[in-house]
């Protein structure tokens, strides 16, 4: 038993942050289909409800909400869709960044759902629930897409420019609040709204970050805990006696200094992918690209 807890120990290890996200988010729909089967209860604490007075009672929900999922196919696709975007993201930039995206679309999601059901209550007429990660995606999504607008992706036999798809994606979620509304039993208004929630981050966040603005920034912070949970840590059991001497670059740190150079050429690089597409990268390009994603 202690060698298999050693192994899993050591894959999870080796997972990016989006793959471990998906081991979270499936540990949870299996508890939380277990826990359907013996108790005939869903995770109602943990769902974002679009009662105001009911958020209330539950702030925690809008971030909690993004990891419920109750139907397979729900989970599954949404799954999928993190699986091969977490992967591009990684990437390109760095885990902190992806999770600041992640979760301010979660939570942007959650809000626009919020506002949506509160201000205009006339036209999402009978109250809700939202769960899923698909806002999160989204903000994931559409962040590539305006980040890299004219990077090209596979589809089939012929390329696809990523703000072809973030605009048909935008458009089929507007599409679908519209339906919602129109025959509230069958269509799903308020999670579309989510969707489009988690998009308008994602376009900002990429916007501002091309001013060279990260507006991540503050709560990256309180992603640094949540990292933690999934690093092992590397502290040494043997004390050191003796005094560190100082050893900075232009008043940095060694690691601040090339941490710094480090992402100025990923900045050159993503500009490169944006005007020419990622074939025009160079051997080199893509191997440092690939290495600064791990």
């Amino acid at each position: 038993m202690t060698n298999l807890n050693q192994d899993i120990q050591n894959k999870l290890q080796h997972l990016n942050i989006f793959e471990k996200l998906i081991v979270a988010n499936l540990v949870i729909y299996l508890i939380g289909l277990l826990v359907s089967l013996l108790f005939k209860s869903d995770f109602n604490w943990f769902e974002l409800p679009s009662v105001f007075g009911n958020f209330i009672t539950q702030p925690w929900s809008v971030i909690t909400y993004a990891f419920i999922h109750y139907d397979f196919w729900h989970f599954f696709f949404n799954m999928i869709w993190l699986y091969f975007i977490g992967g591009m993201f990684t990437n390109l930039f760095s885990k902190k960044m992806g999770l600041n995206v992640y979760f301010l679309g979660a939570i942007s999601g959650g809000l626009l759902f919020l506002l949506g059901y509160n201000l205009f209550p006339d036209l999402f007429k009978s109250p809700s629930r939202l769960v899923g990660a698909s806002a999160a995606i989204r903000a994931l999504l559409i962040f590539l897409c305006a980040y890299m607008p004219s990077m090209e992706v596979r589809f089939f036999t012929f390329n696809l420019k990523l703000w072809y798809i973030g605009a048909a994606i935008v458009v089929f979620d507007i599409l679908g609040i519209i339906a919602g509304i129109k025959d509230p039993i069958s269509g799903n208004a308020g999670g579309n709204l989510a969707h489009l929630g988690g998009a308008i981050l994602g376009y900002i966040y990429a916007k501002k970050l091309e001013q060279g603005k990260d507006i991540g920034k503050g709560f990256g912070s309180y992603m640094d805990q949540f990292v933690g949970l999934f690093s092992k840590s590397k502290k040494s059991p043997l004390k050191t006696v003796y005094k560190k001497k100082s050893d900075k670059v232009a008043g940095f740190s060694k690691e601040e200094f090339n941490q710094f150079n480090n992402q100025k050429k990923i900045d050159v690089i993503l500009d490169k992918i944006s005007k020419s597409g990622y074939d025009s990268l160079t051997e080199a390009e893509k191997e440092f690209l690939f290495k600064a994603g791990k």
